[in-house]
């Protein structure tokens, strides 16, 4: 793994494509803080894997890739789509914004803004 923060956030966002919540694991601090935006706040890297291990379960399909990204530090802004798709159903490309704090070559905190209500419409299409 990289400790460039330009690279390790966009390699983090690439092992989404291998649907193994482990290998997403791998780049995240122990103490990590997920918040996705509308849902509860999610603490620590065990959690956190665990919540993808039932993601990537529900999803026939997840293709996640970077569309613009900032970097000033170890602070990481991230334009993405998370290309996801239902049993049966066509991939849904849901536009969101991740924000990561690195700490320690590590994701230390992320944070995901989207629209919950238009993705919902976009997976059911």
């Amino acid at each position: 793994m990289t400790t460039d923060n330009n690279t390790l956030a966009r390699d983090f966002v690439a092992a989404f494509n291998t649907k193994d919540a482990s290998k997403v694991g791998a780049f995240l601090h122990p103490d990590v803080v997920f918040q996705n935006y509308g849902e509860p706040e999610v603490k620590g890297r065990d959690a956190v894997v665990r919540i993808w291990q039932g993601v990537f379960r529900s999803f026939a399909r997840v293709r996640f890739e970077t569309v613009n990204q900032a970097v000033n530090g170890d602070v990481v802004l991230a334009e993405q789509v998370h290309g996801l798709a239902l049993p049966g159903g066509k991939l849904a490309p849901i536009m969101n914004l991740a924000v990561y704090e690195i700490r320690d070559g590590k994701i230390a905190a992320w944070r995901d803004y989207g629209n919950p209500q238009y993705a919902m419409k976009l997976l059911q299409a």
